[in-house]
């Protein structure tokens, strides 16, 4: 007996023994009984029980591996992978060897603060998204020994004969040996919304996926009809495997904010090493104590160390994922929160995500005229679970005219001849069953007044004769006052069929040709084009039909032709302009037909090119020929998983931002690929959240857009968070190296400065966290991958700000010195300054271009609260014993109170020149 070895959905490796050569070929492209032959199995009676454990011993189990969910302890260990927080593990470390023990108390509740918002944040989305992969079938139906018997999917070896029906999912891959009028829905693996008409013939052996007509592929659903296969491939051998070893073997690249992250941290940690080098070996020189000048040299490491930045930072991306879950949006770890708004290029799915995922009668021909059919203006279908069949409505009342005209016919043909069905409860479709084509068309009589159920009790069926991809048509015969065909199909074969048209009431000679080039229109539009037909039968012909072999109908009636599409969502075409507003470019990537893609696309105004390139271009082109067309062609169809994740490298090989979008298993490796990969949440794969960076829980493209902004609103509040506590780091660095060049005594203690970041302005950097954003948020392009958290205009403004409120803090420290007061008061006064200086100042960092003058203090209430709260601790601070010890600060004095308002307007002041000076040199729409 020989052995078959397979390769993905589709290869056999046929050996004859141990030693044998194996020889692949391509499943798809053999005829049935070589299908066989290689696999050494019988039609009729399958495999043996022996045969088939030992087939399972040798090819393994039929399942897919499985990515555990992450462990509470791997997730609570990420928080501490951050590069600011590898800096603040440092300080933790020297402020415990130097026995600075209230200092590293401070920085380990920092450390804890952060990781517990962390851990709670990505917690909670990994259980919301997380779900185990649960494509394969539980059972199957087999035919072992030859006999009919259930055995667990996960048991099926290469060989084994499989029957499908209807609703069932296939378990492995097979190939089709016999079917039934057989439609398998693959949207899964190929994003075709249409279900694919199977049959058994071989097709050409370089064959796209989504064209093996002859194969069922593990994961996808049976919609109608039955089968017999024969299993091929099993668990990672399966496309459904190959897809899923690609995802695990592709690297998630670091999002922009993580790599702008590891740049800053790079800029602290040069300061940090800088300043205390200089400020230590700079007392050394003015003759300084080495004990003196290490506390000294500790002193400004904590000054430059941003102690709050990186709770501020947690808790502006933990804001921004909570804004964004309300907006539909799942963020599954916090870094990517931010990565919509740097996104340079959006590749959207079609089915779903920019359509409805149902079809839709859209238009309707008869020679009485035509029909339109409108999305229903009181319901979005986003918005419904269940994708109601039944939100189309007719443009106008098209039976007016015609009660018994062809537009009637039709009608009558498209219910009986269906056998889907609609769920109706109180008047309202709430649910549906069958080929999703059939469902529209009932939708459809619906919407011009008819109710199917009826037309149906109206009809005694006398024959029934299912649609098979070899007659393109099917039929049925009706008693309506005698026998009567009612057939509908492919336009090209039914026009074969038909000799006249019906026209009002009556017929006329039929022009095969005009109505051929009329659904040739319709189908240009992405349309999918049905035609009907009908024919009064005698009771003796009647009689002869047999549904087993039936007759070629002929001398029918052409009653109108259908043309159905899966519509784009409400909203869809305005969310693509938002987010084209904002610089962002979308480009469309299907596996749907090339033609369904490029009407889609010109409805939704994504392409003003006509260019469309198809998975056999992409396939036949080289890295660099691609990488060229992919910043000029903006609709990809027919595309494979690998076509897909060749574009998805080819734009970030540009250096771009690239959002991916998806729902089913073939999207997997390119979500996983992409910057930030969007998965869909209600009708998307366990596989494609799993790849995922966000979920959408309502599966439309507007939440993207909404995200888009959110993300950019996330971004800017980083920026100012950091931007203001860098402000402060910056004026105690001045001040402390100026207190020492000019031999005064050093200002604030470690603690002191611990205090100012932590406490004070750690209160008012996490409520800058709150701000709801700049009015133009959209209205700037996309920033480049190498751009800072902290632009070249920022860093000016730091400079200038800082010194300021350092020399301001000095003034008021040698003031204190000259009048006498106490050690204690003197750093009291220099501390107090920075602390209001700074509440001033973060009015300053609301907004990076407009005036304070013209934000409003209380559109940010929880700033003015923290303000006041960060103010009231200190005051208490300085008249509290305890904390006066730690901080050695005591209370200001009534002079004191004149020259620090006197600071906090010269703060304010500086901020406000500078912004108008860089207003006249900066282009508003300037990004960086």
């Amino acid at each position: 007996m020989t052995d078959a070895r397979t390769g993905p959905d589709g290869n056999v490796a046929e050996v004859a023994d141990s030693d044998a050569t194996p020889t692949e070929q391509p499943w798809h492209a053999l005829p049935a009984d070589e299908v066989l032959d290689a696999l050494d199995t019988d039609r009729a009676d399958g495999l043996t029980s022996d045969d088939a454990e030992r087939r399972l011993e040798d090819h393994g189990p039929n399942e897919l591996g499985k990515d555990e969910p992450r462990g509470e302890l791997e997730i609570l260990l990420h928080q501490f992978t951050s590069p600011l927080i590898y800096i603040l593990l440092v300080a933790f470390v020297v402020t415990i060897l130097i026995d600075e023990y209230t200092d590293a108390a401070v920085i380990a509740a920092v450390l804890v603060i952060n990781a517990i918002i962390g851990f709670i944040q990505e917690r909670k989305a990994d259980r919301s998204v997380h779900a185990l992969m649960q494509m394969a079938a539980p059972t199957s139906t087999v035919i072992r020994d030859g006999k009919e018997s259930e055995v667990d999917a996960i048991d099926l070896v290469p060989g084994d004969i499989v029957l499908l029906t209807s609703g069932t999912r296939v378990p492995a891959a097979l190939r089709l040996i016999r079917t039934i009028s057989l439609e398998v829905d693959e949207s899964l693996l190929t994003g075709e919304s249409k279900p694919a008409a199977k049959s058994t013939d071989p097709v050409d052996e370089d064959a796209l996926v989504g064209d093996r007509s002859s194969m069922a592929f593990m994961g996808s659903a049976v919609t109608s009809g039955r089968a017999r296969a024969v299993v091929v491939a099993t668990a990672l051998q399966t496309q459904l495997g190959t897809i899923s070893e690609s995802i695990r073997a592709e690297e998630k690249p670091e999002t922009p904010l993580q790599q702008r992250m590891n740049r800053f941290a790079n800029i602290i940690a040069i300061a940090v090493l800088s300043s205390t080098v200089v400020a230590f070996f700079l007392g050394l020189a003015l003759g300084g104590e080495v004990d003196e000048m290490f506390l000294t040299a500790v002193a400004l490491a904590v000054a430059v160390v941003p102690e709050g930045l990186p709770v501020a930072f947690t808790v502006a991306m933990a804001l921004g994922v909570r804004r964004m879950a309300q907006r539909n949006a799942i963020i599954r770890s916090l870094p990517a929160v931010e990565t919509l708004g740097s996104t340079d290029t959006i590749g959207s799915d079609k089915t779903g995500t920019l359509t409805a995922n149902r079809m839709t009668l859209v238009r309707g021909w008869s020679p009485d005229g035509w029909v339109r059919f409108d999305e229903a203006e009181d319901g979005d279908e986003g918005d419904n679970g269940d994708d109601d069949a039944e939100e189309v409505v007719a443009a106008a009342d098209p039976l007016a005219e015609h009660p018994d005209g062809a537009l009637a016919s039709s009608v009558r043909t498209a219910v009986v001849t269906s056998e889907a069905e609609l769920v109706v409860e109180d008047g309202e479709v709430v649910d549906h069953r069958g080929d999703p084509t059939e469902i529209a068309l009932l939708a459809a009589a619906r919407a011009v007044g008819k109710d199917p159920r009826e037309l149906r009790e109206e009809a005694e069926i006398l024959a029934h004769v299912p649609f098979e991809s070899d007659l393109r048509y099917s039929f049925v015969v009706v008693n309506e006052d005698g026998p009567m065909i009612r057939l509908k199909g492919a336009p090209e074969r039914v026009l074969e069929l038909c000799s006249e048209v019906r026209d009002g009431e009556g017929t006329a000679p039929l022009d095969p040709d005009a109505v051929l080039a009329t659904a040739e229109e319709m189908a240009a539009q992405g349309l999918r084009v049905l035609a009907l037909a009908e024919r009064r039968l005698d009771e003796s012909a009647a009689a002869d039909i047999d549904e087993q072999h039936p007759p070629t109908p002929e001398d029918l009636i052409l009653t109108g032709l259908v043309g159905m599409q899966d519509p784009p969502r409400r909203g869809v075409k305005e969310a693509i302009a938002r987010v084209r507003q904002a610089g962002i470019r979308v480009i469309m990537i299907t596996g749907d037909h090339a033609v369904t893609g490029s009407a889609i696309a010109d409805q939704l105004d994504i392409s003003e090119r006509p260019e469309t390139l198809t998975g056999r271009d992409v396939e036949d082109m080289s890295d660099e020929e691609l990488a060229e067309a992919v910043l000029e062609v903006d609709v990809f169809a027919r595309v494979a998983p690998d076509h897909k994740l060749r574009i998805v490298h080819a734009l970030r090989s540009h250096e771009q931002v690239v959002a991916v979008t998806g729902d089913g298993v073939n999207d997997g490796p390119a979500l996983k690929a992409a910057d930030i990969g969007v998965a869909m949440g209600r009708d998307g794969t366990d596989v494609a959240r799993e790849a995922s960076d966000m979920v959408l829980t309502d599966d439309n493209f507007v939440s993207i857009a909404n995200a888009v902004e959110e993300g950019r609103v996330v971004f800017e509040n980083v920026r100012k968070v950091t931007y203001f506590l860098l402000s402060t780091g910056a004026a105690a660095i001045v001040a402390i190296l100026t207190s020492i060049a000019a031999g005064l005594p050093l200002p604030y203690v470690p603690a002191a400065l611990l205090w100012l970041n932590v406490v004070t302005n750690g209160l008012q950097d996490v409520a800058l966290a709150f701000e709801k954003g700049e009015p133009d948020v959209l209205d700037r392009p996309p920033r480049r991958r190498e751009h800072p958290i902290v632009n070249a205009v920022l860093w000016e403004r730091t400079a200038l700000t800082g010194v300021t409120m350092a020399l301001g803090s000095l003034w008021v420290f040698t003031w204190a010195i000259d009048v006498g007061l106490s050690e204690a008061q003197q750093r009291g006064a220099a501390l107090t300054t920075l602390v209001l200086a700074m509440a001033a100042h973060v009015y300053n960092a609301r907004s990076e271009r407009r005036s304070i003058v013209v934000t409003n203090v209380v559109g940010n209430p929880f700033l003015l609260i923290s303000t006041i709260v960060a103010l009231t601790i200190h005051v208490s601070a300085s008249y509290w014993e305890p904390t006066q010890l730690v901080l050695q600060i005591e209370p200001v004095t009534a002079g004191g109170w004149s020259r620090i308002a006197v600071v906090m307007v010269a703060v304010v002041l500086v901020s406000e020149l500078h912004k108008a000076v860089r207003s006249r040199t900066r282009p508003p729409s300037e990004t960086d």
